[in-house]
């Protein structure tokens, strides 16, 4: 059987295109599975998980543990408000208390860059990275990848992506790139000049600053949320004002001469990044995003379990 080219997925960076092909075949099987009437299969009956976020998450929390309840797994989830880390503990004294359980696999959201490769270094589990500080956040990646070729019918090679808004804040940005420069995509970027970053174009990514024209360009809009939570300064003058030069809306996209695929990573603040006819309208697969999120988390789960020495 294929095997990934690494051992734990710490961000897309470390992953080769062969490790991408195998992910998203895997999860057209899983995709296949969640669609039936018992959604369930046996798999990593003997794995235990235990998911580890030292941030506030619902999407990826939840996508996370229904993908390994599809595989069967034992799941354990630790959540650091209620936690030891409140009084003190550090990381990997919480981490060891957790692997003492018996623990094949860790999934851990950390506000810290590289929390995952420091944890890889000192415990022995499967780290998978559900999205370190503003570093990277590997399974959304995968999912948006997979999600867009199904969306497109093809592969990614020669595709036109554009990642429109808050990229310098963002986790699913730089994740992305690594993901679709991989499989041959050309990728843009759009937004406020404060919101993109100096270093992009060392990633080999263009700048657009005009939306109508880099919506032009793409065959898919990758739209990011603006993170207020993440801003400890004024990047734009307004939001009224940033929802002028870089929402997207029914008319805009009206407008154009051509159909392009919008997609979100969530959640949205609807109004700001996209209108409502927009996020809910045909050419939105927001939801597609959703649902393949469960089917690529299952992917990735089950193939870093396929490692794992018994």
């Amino acid at each position: 059987m294929k095997q990934l080219s690494a051992e734990h997925l710490l961000g897309i960076k470390y992953l080769k295109k062969e490790d991408l092909d195998l992910i998203f075949e895997t999860a057209t099987h899983f995709k296949e599975v969640i669609n039936r009437p018992i959604k369930k299969v046996p798999s990593l009956r003997d794995i235990t998980i235990a998911n580890l976020f030292f941030e506030n998450s619902t999407r990826t929390k939840l996508s996370f543990e229904l993908a390994e309840k599809r595989l069967s797994a034992d799941v354990i989830n630790f959540s650091a408000g209620q936690s030891s880390v409140k009084k003190g503990e550090t990381l990997i004294d919480t981490v060891n208390n957790i692997l003492s359980m018996k623990v094949d696999i860790v999934v851990m959201r950390h506000s810290n860059v590289g929390a995952g490769i420091f944890l890889s270094k000192h415990v022995d589990a499967k780290i998978i990275n559900a999205g370190d500080g503003t570093h990277e956040h590997p399974t959304q990646a995968l999912l948006d990848s997979f999600s867009m070729r199904q969306a497109l019918n093809s592969e990614l090679k020669g595709k036109k992506i554009v990642i429109v808004g808050d990229v310098l804040h963002s986790r699913v940005a730089l994740s992305n790139i690594f993901a679709l420069q991989l499989q041959g995509a050309e990728v843009k970027v759009c937004g406020p000049t404060t919101l993109i970053p100096r270093y992009i174009s060392s990633l080999g990514v263009t700048v657009e600053t005009d939306l109508k024209k880099a919506l032009e360009w793409c065959d898919v809009a990758n739209v990011l949320r603006v993170q207020h939570e993440r801003m400890d300064i004024k990047y734009f003058p307004s939001t009224r004002e940033y929802t002028q030069l870089f929402g997207i809306n029914k008319q805009l996209l009206d407008s154009m001469d051509k159909k392009i695929v919008i997609m979100h990573p969530g959640p949205i603040n609807r109004g700001v990044e996209l209108t409502s006819d927009v996020a809910d309208s045909n050419q939105s697969i927001i939801l597609d995003q959703v649902e393949n999120g469960v089917a690529v988390r299952m992917a990735v789960i089950y193939l870093l379990a396929q490692q794992i020495k018994r």
